[in-house]
């Protein structure tokens, strides 16, 4: 069988709205049977976040996808993968030809995050070829959000089907850590502090919707970002990240711990350079042109929507906004046709990779107080009661 190991990378960058691409299943591609679809989870996630330690768990997830990303670009840097955020985790779909080494790459991060922030990162993966084996569907298409972000788009249930499975079983997998492999965290930051919404009466809503109809996926999911577009606004008027509430945290202690989670050790010189860069930072991006660039980029290329066969989306807006989205969620749901978990919070927080501060640099957003752990729980209680009933 061919190994199309440029299928992700050689998708078209549609520029349509999401909704209209919804419109069009057409320009969606069903993923190569010889793809995996890998799995990282956070054990007792729920408990971390009860514990005041959400920042901790966040930091894990983004890890996970630096640590996978720094692995391609060691292997082939033209080489592109889908990969999803989820707040206590990620989800990757890979070829098999690189599935070996992303596994020794994420056992040894899962392994330091342990030693570093006493979490359990598990790993897992299956074959998209058992996705279908059990007829399931997982197909895939990119969309250019602004000029600088563009990310994958899934409908299918392939991607629920595979993380149900893998956490179920979550068996260790056959590939063990590898010492001689070494961590690869560069371009992990995490150095902003909250960020308010940009009006005072605004809120930070983290929403989660799935859909089992894979049939209807398309039409329901289209339904549903059509109503936040227009209860909401659009994609840059929603965004809970904007350009004049991002305010870096100066704390030493942050600092000291993203450098530990790094590095794995306490370097005082390094801690202190950091810190230095930081306390410039805050003067750099607010009087200096190139700065100011990069705080705009920032708001531009942050991750605040998601489709990975759910919704997955951060939004600010007003209470009167959220109990109106909720009026078509509550429709919805009474009809069988979605289950969906909602967040409401004061803040969004964020972490970051940075390959370069020009344009290539993802952020990865998700509410204050749980945020998407706190909708995923709400989710799948519901989720639970359908079962029993």
């Amino acid at each position: 069988m061919k190994n199309d190991l440029n299928f992700y990378k050689s998708i078209f960058k549609n520029k349509l709205p999401l909704t209209e691409l919804l419109k069009d299943e057409s320009l969606f591609s069903s993923v190569p049977k010889n793809w995996s679809i890998v799995v990282t989870d956070i054990e007792n996630s729920t408990n971390a976040v009860a514990n005041g330690l959400h920042n901790d768990v966040n930091l894990c997830a983004t890890g996970s996808i630096i640590t996978v990303l720094n692995t391609l670009k060691g292997i082939n840097s033209k080489l592109e993968i889908p990969y999803f955020f989820g707040g206590d985790g990620s989800t990757f779909i890979v070829p098999n030809d690189l599935l070996e080494p992303i596994l020794v790459a994420l056992n040894n991060y899962s392994l330091h995050i342990k030693n570093t922030l006493d979490l359990n990162l598990r790993v897992g993966s299956l074959g998209v070829d058992q996705v279908y084996l059990n007829n399931v569907t997982l197909r895939i298409a990119k969309l250019r959000h602004n000029k600088y972000l563009t990310t994958p788009v899934v409908l299918g249930n392939g991607i629920k089907y595979a993380e149900n499975f893998i956490k179920e079983s979550f068996k260790a997998t056959p590939i063990k850590t590898d010492k001689k492999i070494a961590l690869n965290l560069e371009g992990m930051e995490c150095r902003w502090d909250e960020i308010y919404p940009n009006q005072p009466l605004n809120k930070v809503v983290c929403l989660l919707v799935n859909c089992e109809d894979e049939i209807k996926q398309a039409e329901i999911f289209g339904t549903i970002m059509n109503e936040i577009n227009y209860v909401f606004g659009d994609l840059e008027k929603r965004n809970p990240i904007t350009t004049f509430k991002l305010k870096l945290n100066t704390s030493i202690e942050k600092i000291r711990k993203e450098v530990f989670v790094k590095t794995g050790k306490n370097k005082i010189n390094k801690v202190y350079n950091s810190w230095l860069i930081t306390v410039f930072g805050k003067y750099y991006f607010k009087f200096f042109k190139a700065g100011k660039l990069y705080v705009y980029r920032v708001s531009q290329l942050s991750d605040t929507i998601m489709l990975d066969g759910s919704i997955n989306t951060v939004i600010s807006g007003t209470e009167k906004q959220v109990k109106r989205l909720q009026i078509l969620l509550d429709d919805l749901e009474s009809n069988n046709k979605i289950v969906y978990g909602l967040h409401t919070t004061h803040a969004s927080i964020m972490s970051c990779f940075i390959e370069d501060r020009k344009e290539k640099h993802i952020h990865f957003v998700d509410g204050t107080e749980g945020g998407y752990t706190s909708a995923a729980i709400m989710l799948k209680q519901k989720t639970k009661k359908l079962n029993l009933n």
